[in-house]
């Protein structure tokens, strides 16, 4: 483990650095290749739970693909997933295609899997470096798959900003994994609001509430050899790699905020939050990371948006939106099919079709895959990048006891990807976060 990784900040002011062609035939760095016809080719960058199950999603949502190459840090997620869907595509052997010397490993792995000669990358590594893969999948051409969030910080943020507009002008697709804005229920609720169900808008209400998500329980500082070798294997609990929850993972009810109001933006935010129940000390294996936030989005209209999330086990659950409006309210469960509007002349239920299943993180790629043989990709760049700083803004908020703006959110220079990162560099944890002590940076 003696690869070195340039930092963030160096990777970004080298423009096209990395916009190596393939050796494989590829067309030059800038140009997407016509895939009308041919068998395109997937790597797979990141390799865990989630990972595996946007590689399975993928081999599915089209008939001529592949799964080139593998890149990851560690070597026994690689083997993990390949075994999972070895086993998965038993009876289409021909859909996995990864030989041992496109198995790559280490902080590195993502640049060459890049220049294995794939079409499509799927980024679903750690949220700390989506930036830097994003930008460099971009550069080097690549069709991408991105799993939320995009960034954890301002300056990440804006480099994803700046990717998008170049996947744009290269006519190449960037589609995200915030899953219910692919899925019917949701998308026929939205289009319903949309089109003046519910009247004028007046507040918008989400919760995320989960038990306390005790992530690998069987990684330690005992049995891991370096500072980054520990935060990698429990990424979750470190601000710097996750983000924090309200980054990570209920940023899914905060994008159906977003897309509430028609993308967009908030004008600011006012956010609270605390650490009540993570185990241990502050700063040991449970990170340094908040286990509840509430945060309050103000729009330029006067609309507000109340989202409240929290991580503590043997406590009430619900992950539920709710939309008030002028003439009537909309109700919706995240994992189920209710999707209600009340209170209305002309009340509405969702009724999925008979047979259908209304699954989104298949639909995230057929639509994705349709789009690249069409030669007419997929680019969802704006309101993602907007989803992921609404998330950022509060948890900035709610680090800080400050208001916000989206101005400072999106200027921000809190830059938390730590400088020269080797597996060697010491990654002191940083102290659990006290409002009105943090200042805005």
């Amino acid at each position: 483990m003696n690869l070195t990784n340039p930092s963030r900040r160096d990777f970004l002011k080298a423009s096209g650095a990395l916009a190596v062609a393939s050796a494989i035939g590829a067309p030059a760095p800038g140009r997407a290749a016509d895939l009308s016809n041919a068998k395109i080719k997937i790597g797979f960058i990141g390799c865990g739970g989630r990972g595996t199950g946007a590689a399975s999603q993928a081999l599915q949502a089209d008939s001529n693909v592949e799964l080139w190459a593998m890149g990851e840090v560690f070597r026994d997620k690689i083997d993990t997933a390949l075994n999972v869907l070895t086993a998965q595509f038993k009876d289409k052997p021909d859909k996995i295609n990864v030989s041992e010397d496109r198995k790559f490993v280490g902080l590195d792995a993502y640049q060459k899997v890049l220049n294995s000669g794939v079409d499509v990358v799927l980024l679903t590594t750690t949220p700390a470096f989506r930036p830097l893969h994003i930008q460099a999948a971009v550069e080097a051409g690549k069709h991408v798959f991105c799993e939320k969030p995009m960034a954890v910080d301002g300056p990440g943020l804006r480099s994803v900003i700046e990717s998008a507009k170049k996947a744009r002008e290269k006519n190449l697709a960037l589609v995200d994994g915030f899953v219910w804005r692919w899925t019917r229920a949701n998308r026929e609720a939205y289009e319903r609001i949309h089109a003046g169900a519910i009247g004028d808008i007046r507040a918008i209400y989400s919760s995320y509430y989960t038990g306390s998500v005790d992530r690998y329980p069987k990684w330690n500082r005992q049995n891991t050899k370096t500072d980054l070798e520990w935060q990698l294997r429990r990424w979750y609990y470190f601000t710097w790699l996750s983000g924090d929850h309200i980054v990570e993972q209920a940023i899914h009810s905060i994008d159906k905020m977003l897309w509430t109001m028609k993308d967009e933006a908030p004008a600011s935010v006012v956010c609270s939050g605390g650490r009540q129940a993570r185990p241990g000390e502050p700063g040991g294996e449970y990170g340094n990371i908040y286990d509840h936030f509430a945060a309050e989005f103000r729009w330029e209209n006067g609309v507000k948006g109340y989202h409240f999330c929290r991580q503590i086990g043997k406590c009430y659950n619900a992950n539920t939106d709710e939309v008030f409006g002028s003439k009537g309210v909309y109700q919706g469960e995240s994992g189920s099919k209710r999707h209600v509007i009340l209170q209305t002349d002309n009340p509405w239920r969702y009724v999925a079709p008979a047979g259908f299943h209304d699954n989104g993180y298949d639909t995230e790629h057929q639509e994705m895959y349709a789009s690249i043989r069409s030669g007419r990709p997929i680019n969802t760049g704006d309101r993602f990048t907007k989803a992921t700083l609404m998330a950022i803004m509060a948890r900035m908020s709610a680090y800080t006891g400050k208001e916000v703006s989206w101005e400072q959110a999106l200027n921000s220079k809190e830059d938390l990807y730590p400088k020269n990162l080797t597996w060697e560099t010491p990654l002191p944890v940083a102290p659990v976060a006290i409002p009105g002590v943090n200042e805005l940076t």
